[in-house]
């Protein structure tokens, strides 16, 4: 129950993240439930770890408030063997999201990606509203003063024809008018009644003077206006494959080392390259300078040089150090995009076990939490796992940020969350073993009592 709570709640919050992409475009229903089936599935990453700690929670509280776990601790059950049964469960579940992660969750990640990119760039349903002129159709401004009831019925129709890009050159009146689609809904037929077209004649000069304008009037004109480009078009999904997030363990290993073995190819590379093209000279003069095969002519031999010669001189040294000031700064950025290419491929890796540990880490938090708190039902135990699971989330989010901009490497940035809430399970487990009371107030607040009253 607590499980599909959470979904449902996680789900809600891409609903409203995305309502503005989804509204007025005339999507199909079975697309969009396509769409949410996918995006409700890549929820269970965030859902499954609050859904263990909250139902862990409220079942050792409620065996608590009800003393059941007194009359097992009396019968002579520790807690341990209390958990048991349920860290066997929590060890499955645990096994079976790192299967999703790594075998279900990229392709889910692929498909939900792949259609929410086409439904982002599909374009907005063509509406006509009243006295608003509607240039959706490329091509075309169409205005509408009044629009009947049925929705299909329009009265003082005009259209501005822009396809020969000249201008309001072609205008189009009509006092009422029918839009019907097709049945394929490929193309919309505007049935035009009691209009005038009017079109300029400025093609040929001469004839801008005899005839500076044409009008037909007529009874019925039939107007077919193409739809294809309003229809949501499928974008190949190998394009998203390149993606870190929708690739397994296996290909996250492929693709890391290829990044690696490049990264290293490029910098012996460089090296090569820089001496081939900038310090071979240089070392090479400087090696038969030493070796003494060549001497220079004088101590200021360069200061007896022509002026022009000395210009020429420094221009060329100036350009060559430029040239190899912006080649190292290009091969420099290179290599840092690669690096933190290479950061984003081993978060991705860590992240596919860090979903299996944080369900076992937070049911050690909140099975020892229920049974000191000793409160079930979805009132305290709400709150307490909401607490516990916001800061999972904020350390989780603060730990990938920083392993993302190379502040930390990826495995320190992807495991502080459960490292740093580890600790906090265990002395939980501590204290709920030795019946600690942990969170009853009385057990703070009488010792200063009876400090006090020994003052007195």
């Amino acid at each position: 129950m607590t499980f599909f709570i959470a979904m449902f709640v996680f789900f809600m919050m891409f609903i409203f993240k995305y309502i503005d992409d989804f509204v007025g475009k005339g999507i199909d229903a079975g697309v969009l439930a396509e769409l949410f089936f996918y995006f409700s599935l890549t929820t269970i990453p965030m859902a499954l770890p609050l859904a263990i700690l909250l139902s862990s929670l409220m079942t050792f509280g409620n065996l608590g408030e009800h003393f059941e776990l007194t009359a097992m601790k009396s019968a002579g059950l520790p807690l341990q063997k209390v958990m048991s049964p349920l860290v066997v469960t929590t060890i499955c579940l645990s096994v079976g999201a790192f299967y999703f992660s790594n075998n279900i969750l990229p392709y889910t990640n692929l498909k939900a990606g792949s259609l929410l990119y086409d439904v982002r760039e599909s374009k907005p349903a063509l509406l006509f509203k009243e006295g608003v002129f509607n240039n959706s159709i490329q091509g075309f401004s169409i205005r509408v003063d009044k629009k009947e009831k049925d929705g299909r019925t329009l009265g003082d129709i005009m259209i501005y024809d822009h396809r020969d890009m000249k201008g309001n050159t072609t205008v189009l009146s009509a006092k009422y008018g029918k839009m019907e689609e097709t049945s394929d809904k490929k193309f919309l037929v505007l049935t035009l009644k009691e209009g005038v077209s009017y079109k300029e004649m400025n093609e040929n000069p001469k004839d801008a003077l005899s005839r500076p304008m044409i009008r037909d009037k007529f009874a019925e004109r039939v107007i077919r206006f193409d739809l294809s480009e309003f229809k949501m078009n499928r974008t190949n999904e190998e394009l998203f494959k390149s993606n870190y997030q929708m690739m397994t363990i296996s290909q996250l290993n492929i693709v890391s080392d290829s990044l690696k073995i490049k990264n290293k190819k490029r910098r012996m590379d460089y090296s090569k390259q820089l001496n081939n093209s900038y310090y071979s000279r240089t070392s090479k003069y400087l090696s038969k300078l030493d070796s003494g095969k060549i001497e220079l002519a004088s101590e200021n031999y360069f200061a007896s040089l022509p002026k022009l010669q000395k210009l020429s001189i420094i221009e060329a040294a100036t350009n060559m150090a430029r040239n190899a000031k912006a080649s190292a700064e290009g091969i420099q950025s290179d290599l840092v995009a690669e690096e933190f290419s290479i950061f984003r491929c081993n978060i991705e890796w860590h992240r596919k076990f860090t979903l299996s540990i944080a369900c076992l880490v937070l049911f050690f938090i909140g099975a020892p939490l229920g049974a000191i708190i000793r409160k079930g039902g979805l009132g305290m135990p709400v709150v307490v796992s909401v607490i516990f699971f916001i800061s999972f989330h904020i350390l989780s989010i603060t730990g990938e940020k920083l392993a993302k901009e190379g502040e930390m490497p990826p495995y320190q940035g992807m495991w502080m969350a459960t490292l740093i809430l580890l600790p906090v399970g265990i002395f939980l487990t501590i204290k709920a073993t030795s019946d600690s009371t942990l969170f009853d107030m009385n057990a703070y607040i009488d010792p200063v009592k009876r400090l006090f009253a020994r003052k007195k």
